[in-house]
């Protein structure tokens, strides 16, 4: 009897394995739902089956023709749109929402309400929570009839191998080049990478760092927490810039740079020790 009941209570787990979830089940039929309501509006033939299933490892929704390999997680809430590539041992997390033709390489590890579109991601990486990435850049001019125009953003972010990017930081698709992150770079929470921003390898940025568009830095540079660079600016490799620093023109030579703007680090410590004793010379006493 006991042996009756061990294999009945293995097959009953395996099965509940395979089965989709509640939750994955209803978001993939809202999902399909609405693709066949907007067929049945612009009066196109409804589609035969869903467009979106459940996925058996891990709870999530994704597209029928989406690629993802048997050893990926797809974590309940997230989806994955058609078109995009998920590499082996990848795991996407509950609410994350993979974009159309994205790609994301072997073994990384996407956090909670993560946004990735128009974008490529490679191997080993860690996106953490809330980040978003290959979304359009901050592009707009003003045309002859006085109006604010939009720039067209039509290009993509890459993402290299072993990079970290952090919580809610977001790094904007190219314009007239794609955005590029390097291999091995690690990005703090809170960063703002502009579109067509080129950062080497080996590059460790802080906290709330701000980078223009079009901006290229070297191999090896370290910014300081709120570091904000201009857009246009070259950075040379192996540049470190002390926190609060604004780079307003090209760094062409590696060391350590300071100040508003930013200069060599012993020439801006001389300007601070300079205005300390200036401010006390002229100090009025009441």
């Amino acid at each position: 009897m006991a042996a009756i009941l061990r294999r009945t209570t293995t097959k009953a787990a395996a099965e509940l394995l395979l089965r989709p979830t509640h939750g994955a089940g209803w978001l993939a039929r809202f999902l399909g739902d609405g693709a066949s309501s907007a067929s049945h509006d612009t009066g196109a033939a409804a589609p035969r089956e869903a467009e979106f299933v459940p996925w058996r490892n891990g709870g999530g929704v994704l597209h029928r023709a989406a690629s993802v390999d048997p050893t990926a997680v797809v974590e309940a809430g997230a989806v994955v749109h058609s078109g995009a590539v998920i590499g082996k041992e990848v795991v996407v997390g509950s609410g994350t929402v993979v974009g159309p033709s994205v790609s994301v390489g072997q073994s990384t590890r996407i956090g909670y309400n993560v946004v990735l579109s128009n974008c490529s991601v490679g191997e080993f990486c860690t996106i953490h929570n809330g980040a978003c990435i290959g979304q359009d850049g901050f592009g707009f001019f003003v045309g002859e009839d006085g109006q604010v125009k939009k720039k067209p953003q039509v290009l993509y972010a890459r993402i290299g191998d072993n990079v970290e990017i952090g919580a809610n930081t977001c790094i904007d698709r190219g314009s007239w080049r794609d955005t590029i992150i390097g291999d091995a770079t690690k990005i703090d929470n809170l960063v703002q990478i502009g579109h067509n921003v080129v950062i080497g390898k080996c590059c460790m940025i802080c906290g709330q760092v701000g980078i223009a568009g079009s901006a290229t830095l070297g191999d090896y540079v370290t910014l300081g927490g709120r570091v904000a660079i201009r857009d246009h600016v070259t950075i040379a490799s192996k540049v470190r810039l002390a926190a609060n620093s604004l780079a307003t023109k090209d760094i062409q030579n590696p060391g350590d740079y300071g100040g508003f703007p930013a200069v060599p680090a012993n020439e801006w410590r001389r300007q601070t020790v300079n205005l300390r004793l200036l401010s006390k010379k002229h100090v009025v006493r009441r």
